[in-house]
């Protein structure tokens, strides 16, 4: 299923930040991501139950929150996803064609005489 793409347009507004509502906003904005959305949450119910506390569940929201931010805005995901693609497969800086720059001569290690 394709969705149209409006350049510097929302395809969503943003969603409150809870399970329910992130799930329907991830349904529109990039549905192939659901199983991993469904896989975080069971794992964070299940530490949340583990440890008797509610921050993995907080932690969950916020990561989704995250993602669904991202995926709203179309321009903003397809550079996101370029950077970590290249960030996660690239071998070395100069093979993503990032190299840096030189460091320069007054923060080369000293040398010794």
């Amino acid at each position: 299923m394709s969705r149209p793409v409006h350049e510097g347009i929302e395809l969503i507004p943003r969603p409150q930040q809870n399970p329910a509502a992130l799930r329907a906003a991830l349904t529109v904005a990039a549905a192939d991501r659901l199983p991993e959305m469904f896989d975080g949450q069971a794992e964070a119910m299940a530490e949340a139950v583990a440890t008797g506390s509610v921050q993995p569940l907080r932690s969950f929201v916020a990561h989704w929150s995250a993602i669904v931010e991202i995926e709203r805005h179309p321009a903003t995901a397809r550079v996101y996803h370029q950077a970590n693609q290249l960030a996660n497969h690239a071998a070395t800086l100069p093979r993503a064609g990032n190299t840096p720059p030189p460091l320069p001569s007054s923060t080369a290690p000293p040398t010794r005489r």
